[in-house]
């Protein structure tokens, strides 16, 4: 999805050898992640078992299983998953609404990557301030409604927000996205870049989603 590919890009563009996935789904950030940080290696974490399956697929697919592990367990035990702060760059597309907080897909696939029902946002945030090494980023997407939440969820944790991008379809638009990442033991101070628009005013790709996408640029 975009999302991940979005945050695939906005967090290569920190170095790192070591990357965690949580909840990497079907493992599409980790591929990605892998391809833009060529001397990097990359472990992810899924609960589902199909899911996970999907990524060990798609990780053999892309050439890359000499550089990529997945585990099927629960990130919430990420104390007895993985060693603390062994990891240069943590990241997660995570889900974005609390349990119960409306709508959720009959699929249970879909619906665990929506709902926080097996892991809400301080989940994330603990198991990514646990994993990621002292002076190391860890990134994540979400949804600009939650970002107050966020921010705070991540300062608590003990990661220090240092830079946030929002996303919008249009430059006119309200965003839908926010891209943030935070550094394990920063001092405070975020920088706001400028906003991701995904369309030109008449609907066609911007010339940095064209980018991001590897496409050529509009005429």
């Amino acid at each position: 999805g975009t999302d991940s590919v979005l945050l695939a890009d906005f967090a290569a563009q920190r170095r790192a050898r070591r990357i965690a996935d949580l909840g990497c789904g079907a493992g599409v950030l980790t591929v990605l992640l892998l391809r833009a940080l060529e001397q990097a290696t990359a472990v992810g974490i899924e609960l589902q078992p199909d899911a996970a399956q999907l990524a060990r697929d798609n990780i053999r697919a892309n050439g890359l299983s000499d550089r990529a592990q997945i585990l099927c367990a629960d990130l919430r035990a990420h104390r007895t998953l993985l060693p603390a702060g062994s990891f240069d760059l943590v990241v997660a597309n995570p889900p974005y609404f609390a349990a119960g907080s409306g709508y959720t897909s009959p699929d249970p696939m879909r619906a665990h990557a929506r709902d926080e029902r097996t892991c809400t946002m301080q989940d994330i945030c603990a198991a990514m301030a646990y994993l990621t090494r002292w002076g190391g980023s860890a990134a994540l997407v979400h949804r600009p409604e939650r970002l107050s939440e966020l921010l705070c969820t991540l300062t608590a944790a003990g990661l220090e927000p240092k830079r946030l991008r929002t996303v919008a379809y249009k430059a006119d638009a309200a965003p839908n996205l926010v891209l943030v990442e935070a550094r394990r033991g920063g001092k405070p101070g975020l920088t706001v870049s400028p906003p991701l628009a995904l369309c030109t005013p008449d609907g066609a790709d911007s010339d940095e989603i064209c980018r991001i996408y590897h496409r050529r640029t509009q005429p």
